[in-house]
């Protein structure tokens, strides 16, 4: 789901059309199964990368299995801990992650659906969504969410993983283009801020707490997360902090490239893997600092 959003966002910025037929190809040989399975992060994940195709290209197909995907995602919402869904449909532990997916698809939904009525309904659903996940204490007092809830409902202070700090900014920004309220933003730009801050080395270089051998499958994708939802963030309000940001990670994985360009999990050297997810992430990273760079060059032209 997250290499299909990395050539989507390569194709907005680029304007290219190389990759539109991949993205098809990706849809229609899993399109059966409705991108459905037993994690509701997994789910959400696929909710926004088909709303990112639909915006992308505007094929009505993309849009309706976004929305199907969100509507198997409500149904893991109950009132443990007063709301919420749950990370797996075992209903065990209510996280942070899939609880923004769930906040960032609504979002995008509500302003991508023509339909006054569904575009309310996803509206409420965000806004749900997001007074339930400000209230549970996930965000703690550095301004940086935790990974969950524990058995008695409190923030149960595990690791602030980089991507827990992205996603977070794209549903709020979403929702703030969704509901006029700016104080979203302002949110947002707090918690990017802390981010960068407090998970970045002394060079201004993002990391996660596991690299460079620890993160398995899944983590080493985490940091082109936060900043591919940190330009998106940018892009609704700017701050020339977060462009310096984009250009020095994309610098540096630029420099720390292989000879046949592949880009590890260390963004600030050559240790740790290289593979699909490491790509997909460093991707990530290049077309946020090209969107940045875009949008300040459309800026600078137009003064």
């Amino acid at each position: 789901a997250n290499g299909v959003t990395v050539l989507v966002g390569y194709s907005q910025v680029s304007g290219s059309t190389e990759f539109r037929e991949a993205v098809g190809n990706t849809f229609e040989r899993n399109a059966s199964k409705k991108f459905l399975n037993e994690y509701y992060d997994d789910e959400g994940w696929w909710a926004l990368a088909w709303a990112d195709a639909f915006a992308w290209t505007h094929e009505e197909r993309y849009l309706t299995m976004s929305q199907t995907i969100f509507d198997d995602m409500a149904n893991g919402w109950d009132d443990t801990c007063g709301g919420g869904i749950w990370w797996k449909k075992d209903r065990h532990y209510k996280n942070a992650i899939a609880n923004e997916l769930f906040l960032s698809a609504a979002a995008r939904l509500a302003n991508l659906t023509q339909d006054p009525e569904r575009r309310a309904a996803y509206r409420q659903w965000a806004e749900k969504e997001w007074r339930w996940f400000d209230g549970t204490g996930m965000i703690n007092s550095q301004n940086l969410i935790n990974d969950g809830l524990d058995s008695a409902c409190h923030n149960n202070h595990r690791n602030t993983w980089t991507y827990n700090q992205g996603v977070i900014l794209g549903g709020l920004t979403a929702l703030a283009k969704a509901s006029g309220d700016a104080t979203l933003l302002e949110r947002a730009h707090a918690i990017a801020t802390a981010a960068i801050s407090q998970l970045s080395d002394k060079d201004g270089v993002l990391h996660d707490s596991c690299e460079p051998l620890r993160c398995g499958n899944d983590a080493v994708q985490f940091k082109g997360i936060f900043v591919r939802n940190l330009a998106w963030l940018d892009a609704a309000a700017p701050d020339a902090k977060f462009g310096d940001f984009l250009q020095t990670n994309a610098a540096k994985i630029w420099a720390n490239r292989d000879a046949e360009c592949h880009f590890g999990v260390m963004w600030s050297g050559n240790e740790g893997p290289k593979n699909a997810a490491t790509q997909i992430s460093a991707l990530d990273a290049l077309v946020a600092a090209a969107e940045v760079q875009g949008a300040t060059n459309r800026g600078s032209a137009g003064k």
